[in-house]
């Protein structure tokens, strides 16, 4: 059994990034942009929408406040600032979802915050902070093995770990940075292939070519990837057809 999540509402007024309607078939869980890095709340407001519509969970992708870097730009943010601008962003989101008739049931944070947050321990503890200040019951999407997972676990919030088909691994078990070669993966059949390997054995081969562990409730397919839907589509329908279970966590 596997959750399928895709980062969603990455648009800013008239520009759109993200094919919401159509990921929404294909997805168990949304992670909504919350302003910080992508999203407005108009958009906010739709992707809440379509996901009630389509019984899709809504989680709150919170990030460092980098419009302009799509939140992907290395950042020093204060503790105390940190902690508010995630309790922030997901109460944004949450007025959004209840107006739709459902909620936030998950947080999930993007770029180089997830990132920094794998070791992070000051900053991994800010971002928990702010969770716990916005609603002390949501669970926290993250990489197998991350401090933030750790620190959530401590606080008492669900930690809920994550894969990615489509980004490469180091043998740590860490993501490959975006800057290096060979960081994402842009073959699809591969795409499906590390997929299925995720969700059936918990491993995937690293970048070196050494296998790694890597096991994981939730696999993300990236929604700004050239043919996101159709590739999202194929990683679930490979995914039934080979028995696993397609089934949201929260």
């Amino acid at each position: 059994m596997i959750d399928l999540n895709a980062d969603l509402g990455e648009g800013f007024g008239r520009w759109h990034l993200t094919d919401d309607e159509q990921l929404m078939s294909v997805v168990t869980s949304a992670n909504v942009a919350c302003g910080f890095h992508a999203g407005d709340p108009v958009t906010m407001r739709r992707v809440c929408e379509l996901a009630a519509e389509r019984g899709v969970r809504v989680g709150a992708q919170v990030s460092y406040r980098d419009l302009a870097g799509f939140g992907r730009r290395a950042m020093d943010v204060p503790s105390a600032e940190l902690a508010a601008e995630v309790a922030y962003q997901i109460g944004a989101l949450e007025v959004f979802a209840r107006a739709a008739g459902t909620r936030v049931s998950y947080v999930k944070p993007h770029g180089a915050l997830y990132n920094r947050i794998v070791h992070d321990r000051e900053q991994a503890a800010a971002v928990i902070e702010g969770v716990l200040l916005a609603d002390a019951s949501l669970p926290v999407l993250g990489l197998p093995g991350s401090v933030v997972l750790e620190l959530a676990a401590k606080a008492g919030l669900p930690a809920v770990t994550e894969a990615f088909a489509d980004r490469a691994y180091t043998d740590e078990g860490t993501l490959v940075p975006r800057g290096r070669d060979g960081a994402v993966v842009t073959d699809p059949e591969a795409v499906v292939e590390r997929s299925l390997s995720l969700a059936r054995s918990g491993s995937v081969d690293a970048l070196s070519g050494a296998r790694i562990e890597v096991r994981a409730r939730s696999l993300c397919l990236h929604g700004d990837t050239p043919g996101a839907v159709d590739l999202a589509r194929r990683v679930r329908e490979r995914l039934l057809e080979s028995g696993v279970r397609v089934e949201a966590f929260a």
